[in-house]
C-alpha cells in the first residue's frame, strides 16, 4: 500500500490551509475514476481497495475458499468442480427470490429457498493452473485458467442493475473447444440433506431444458404453481465467448420465462465491456460513500471485502438476508433467521453510510400485516410478532420443530416461548432511525410496529409479591430451556418502552399506552444476575458454554447498562469474561460480540484480541464463514465490531476513536454516519487525533467526546470561529443547523485536511488463495 503521501485532494476552499470539505458537498474525489495506474494511486479509495483484492493461485475448492459474485438478487460462487477439481470450474446461480411456496410445510421445508443451479466451465485440456483477482473496485473477477492445452483468459460480473451473469472468455489456440454445461439443481429444501422430511414433503419435479429462438432456458415448475427459470445464451466475437444468464421467479403465475428470456436478449447484443460500464460506475460511486484506513492491512483488507460482500448478498429492494446471502450452498439453514442473524447482518451499513441496502425496515414495513398472522389468533388484534425464521415475506408457515418454530406464547411450551425477535428487528428500524433522522422511518414503520411488539409483552406481564412486573417463561436463543424473566426479554422490553415513550414525544403523539410503558420501566423486575453477572433468567444460571449473547443485549447492542457506575462496569466486565470463558459451543459471533462489549468499555486490546481470534479460528479464505453450512452474519458484523472501535455514538454522545489498540497510532475516517446524522470525518497520526470534522444532515444536537488532547478549536466550513460549550471530559456541545458543518482542531493548530490511506504494518497474505 502507498505511504499518505499518495493522497487526493477531496475539496478545496477552505481558509485553514487543508481540503476541508464544504459544508454540503458530497464526500466524493474531485477527479473522476480512470482505470489507469495514475488513478490508483492518486485515489485513496482506489488505493485501498486495490490493496484488498482477492487472489487466487491454487485453485479454490470449495465456495469457501472462492470468488463471489452478487447484486442482493443474484448471486455465484466460483470453485472447482467437486470431484472433478482438473477437469471444470463450476459457476453457481443461485437467487435470493427463488422459494417454495407451500406454508403446509414450514419455512424450513415448505417456504424454504430453493437451490438454482450451476454452470461448468469444462477446459479442452487438464486445469494445470490459475490465477485470478476479485477486484473490488469493479466488482468483477478477471484473471486466467492454464490447462495443458492452453489458456483460458476470463473475465465475470454478476451486473449491478441488469441481474445478469456475465462470463467472457478468451481461449487460447488449443482451448478453442471449450465449453459451458448448464446443471439444474434438484428444486427441494437444503435442509432435506440435514433433518428428517416433514411427513407428506417431497421435491419439486425435475426442470426442463429446452431452446427458445437461440435462448436456452431450464425452467423448474414448483408443485405449489409458478416456476424459476434460468436462461442463457453464449455470444461469439472473434475468439471471445461471452455467456449471459439470467434467473427469474414468478409465483403462482407463470410468468418467468418470458421475463427471462427478455433479459437475456436484452444484454447479448453488448460486449462484455460496454456491459460493465454502468455497473463499474455505480460500484464505484457506492464506495465513496466512506472511507476508513488503519494500519493492520489484514484488517483493512478484510473491512473492504465486508463492504463488497454487503453490497453483493443486501439491497433495500431484495429480500432481506437469507443465512448465506443470495448464494446458496447444502445448509440446514435455507431461510431468514430473526433471532439474531438477521439483526447483525445489516449492522455495518449505518456507520458505513450505505443506508440503499437496509432491507430489514422495508420489509417490516411492506409486510407488517404478516406479522399479526404469526401470533396466535386471541393477541392478533393489537400485537405482531415474528418467529424465530420466515421466508422473505416474513411468513413461517406450519410451525413445528421440524418446519420453523413460531412466535410463542410466554408460559406455554409448546411452542417455544421465543418472543423478543421482533422487538430486535425494530432496533434495526430505530438504527435508520437514529442514523438519517428520517421522521418517515419514526412515524410510519417504527412507532406502530414497536407500539404492537411490545403489547404483546403487556398480555402476559403480571405483578409478583414482591410488587415487581414479571414474565412468565419464556426462551433465550439459543441456551435450550425456558426461564422466567429471561433477560433476552426484559431487557427488549424496557428497550421497548423507553423507545416508545420517546418516539410519542417526538411525533407529538398522546398514546393511552403511554402510563402503562412508563410503569413498565419504573416496576420492571430487575435483570436477574449471580456471582457471575447476568443469568439467562431467573430459573436460569448462566452455566454452560453458549455462542450467542441473548443474556447480554442491554450491554450490547440496546445500550442499556453500560458501566456509567464502578458496580455496572464491573458487571459487564463478570459477565463478559464468564461468557467467554466457556468454550465448547463459542462460534464466530461470539467474538464479534466480545469485541464490541469491549469496545463499549473502551477497551481496544481486548476488542482487537477477539476480533484476532475470529480471523485466526473461524474465519475462511474467502472471508465467508460458516457453521454446519454458510452464515454471513458473522464477517459483516466483525465490520460494526471495527465500527465500534472507531466510532459509538449510543446515548447522543458522538464518540471519536473511543476503543483503538496502540498499534493502531494512525487511522483516517470519512463521512462515517453517526447517530444524529451527522457525517464524520477525523484524522488520527502517531497516536493522537489531529482533527475532527462533522457535517450535521439534519441539525439535529451535537455532542461529540472529540479525543484531542488540550485546548479545541471550532470551526465552520468557512474556517469561522464556532460557539460551543464544554460538557467536561472532553465533549463538546456545538449547535449546528442543516448542512452545517464543525471542524475541531488543536487549538491554533491548522492540519493538513486532505483524508488518504495509512501506512499498513507488514504485508500479510491477501485473501482468496495465494501461494504464501
Amino acid at each position: 500500500m502507498p505511504s499518505p503521501s499518495r493522497r487526493t485532494v477531496l475539496a478545496t476552499g477552505s481558509t485553514l490551509g487543508g481540503a476541508l470539505l464544504a459544508a454540503g458537498l458530497p464526500g466524493q474525489a474531485t477527479a473522476a475514476d480512470p482505470d489507469t495506474a495514475a488513478a490508483a494511486t492518486s485515489d485513496p479509495w482506489r488505493t485501498v481497495l486495490d490493496d484488498a483484492d482477492l487472489v487466487w493461485q491454487r485453485m479454490p475448492a470449495t465456495w469457501y475458499e472462492g470468488p463471489f459474485l452478487g447484486n442482493g438478487l443474484l448471486g455465484s460462487g466460483i470453485y472447482a468442480e467437486p470431484g472433478a477439481a482438473t477437469k471444470a470450474v463450476r459457476f453457481n446461480v443461485q437467487h435470493s427470490e427463488v422459494q417454495d411456496h407451500r406454508p403446509e410445510f414450514g419455512s424450513l421445508f415448505g417456504l424454504a429457498r430453493l437451490p438454482v443451479g450451476y454452470f461448468t466451465l469444462e477446459p479442452v485440456g487438464e486445469i494445470t493452473g490459475l490465477d485470478w483477482r476479485l477486484a473490488l473496485h469493479d466488482a468483477e473477477l478477471t484473471g486466467t485458467l492454464t490447462t495443458d492445452q492452453g489458456t483460458l483468459a476470463l473475465r465475470a460480473l454478476v451486473h449491478n442493475n441488469r441481474s445478469v451473469l456475465a462470463v467472457e472468455v478468451t481461449p487460447s489456440e488449443g482451448e478453442r473447444g471449450f465449453r459451458w454445461v448448464f446443471h439444474p439443481a434438484d428444486a427441494i429444501s437444503p435442509r432435506a440433506a440435514f433433518k428428517p422430511l416433514p411427513d407428506g414433503y417431497r421435491g419439486n419435479p425435475p426442470a426442463e431444458v429446452a431452446e427458445h429462438d437461440g435462448v436456452t432456458a431450464a425452467v423448474q415448475s414448483l408443485l405449489a404453481g409458478g416456476q424459476h427459470v434460468t436462461a442463457w445464451r453464449e455470444r461469439t466475437r472473434g475468439r471471445t465467448r461471452t455467456l449471459y444468464v439470467h434467473v427469474a421467479h414468478s409465483h403462482p403465475r407463470t410468468t418467468a420465462l418470458d421475463r427471462a428470456l427478455k433479459a437475456v436478449r436484452a444484454v447479448d447484443p453488448l460486449p462484455y465491456s460496454a456491459l460493465a460500464v454502468d455497473h463499474r460506475a455505480w460500484w464505484h460511486a457506492y464506495y465513496r460513500k466512506s472511507f476508513l484506513s488503519l494500519p493492520d492491512a489484514r484488517i483493512q483488507r478484510f473491512y473492504w471485502i465486508q463492504l463488497y460482500k454487503a453490497a453483493s448478498a443486501a439491497r433495500r429492494d431484495a429480500p432481506v438476508m437469507a443465512t448465506s446471502g443470495p448464494w446458496l450452498e447444502p445448509t440446514p439453514w435455507p431461510n431468514t433467521w430473526w433471532n439474531l442473524n438477521a439483526q447483525l447482518e445489516y449492522w455495518l451499513i449505518h456507520g458505513s453510510n450505505h443506508l440503499e441496502l437496509d432491507a430489514i425496515t422495508r420489509a417490516l414495513s411492506e409486510f407488517r400485516d404478516n406479522l399479526a398472522k404469526e401470533v396466535a389468533p386471541s393477541y392478533r388484534a393489537d400485537s405482531l410478532g415474528i418467529p424465530r425464521t420466515t421466508d422473505p415475506h416474513l411468513v413461517n408457515g406450519a410451525a413445528g420443530t421440524l418446519t420453523g418454530y413460531g412466535v410463542g406464547i410466554p408460559g406455554q411450551d409448546p411452542p417455544t416461548p421465543e418472543i423478543g425477535n421482533l422487538t430486535w428487528a425494530l432496533h434495526n428500524v430505530w438504527l435508520s432511525y437514529r442514523h438519517t433522522m428520517d421522521e418517515s422511518i419514526l412515524r410510519d414503520v417504527l412507532f406502530p410496529l414497536l407500539r404492537k411488539a411490545i403489547t404483546y409483552y403487556l398480555h402476559f406481564l403480571e405483578p409478583g409479591p414482591d410488587g415487581k412486573l414479571h414474565l412468565p417463561a419464556t426462551f433465550s436463543p439459543e441456551y435450550g430451556g425456558n426461564s422466567r424473566d429471561c433477560n433476552y426479554d426484559l431487557m427488549l422490553l424496557t428497550w421497548g418502552c423507553r423507545t416508545l415513550l420517546e418516539c410519542a414525544e417526538l411525533l407529538g403523539i398522546d398514546d393511552p399506552l403511554a402510563p402503562r410503558w412508563r410503569d413498565v420501566l419504573a416496576k420492571r423486575v430487575p435483570y436477574p444476575t449471580n456471582m457471575n453477572g447476568f443469568m439467562i433468567g431467573a430459573d436460569l444460571p448462566f452455566a454452560k458454554s453458549h455462542r450467542h449473547y441473548s443474556h447480554l443485549l442491554a450491554v450490547y447492542p440496546l445500550y442499556e447498562v453500560t458501566g456509567r457506575t464502578p458496580e455496572e462496569r464491573a458487571l459487564i466486565e463478570t459477565s463478559l469474561a464468564h461468557w467467554v470463558g466457556f468454550e465448547g459451543a463459542l462460534q464466530g459471533y461470539t467474538f464479534t460480540g466480545a469485541a464490541s462489549m469491549s469496545a463499549l468499555l473502551g477497551k481496544g486490546e481486548d476488542a482487537l484480541k477477539y476480533l484476532g481470534q475470529l480471523m485466526t479460528r473461524f474465519i475462511q479464505p474467502n472471508t465467508m464463514y460458516k457453521e454446519s453450512g454458510p452464515v454471513i452474519e458473522t464477517p459483516l458484523s466483525a465490520a460494526q465490531s471495527l465500527h465500534d472501535m472507531v466510532c459509538q455514538s449510543w446515548g447522543g454522545i458522538i464518540r471519536v476513536f473511543p476503543a483503538l489498540p496502540a498499534a493502531w497510532a494512525d487511522l483516517t475516517v470519512h463521512h462515517f454516519r453517526t447517530q444524529g446524522a451527522f457525517l464524520l470525518s477525523a484524522l488520527r497520526r502517531g497516536g493522537a487525533t489531529r482533527w475532527v470534522r462533522l457535517v450535521s444532515e439534519a441539525g439535529a444536537p451535537c455532542v461529540v467526546r472529540h479525543g484531542i488532547v488540550g485546548p479545541v478549536d471550532v470551526r465552520d466550513g468557512r474556517g469561522r470561529a464556532l460557539p460551543y460549550a464544554d460538557a467536561g471530559d472532553g465533549t463538546l456541545r456545538i449547535t449546528l443547523g442543516r448542512h452545517e458543518t464543525a471542524l475541531i482542531t488543536t487549538r491554533g493548530d491548522r492540519p493538513d485536511l486532505t483524508i488518504g490511506p495509512v501506512e499498513p504494518i507488514g504485508d500479510p497474505p491477501r485473501w482468496g488463495l495465494p501461494l504464501i
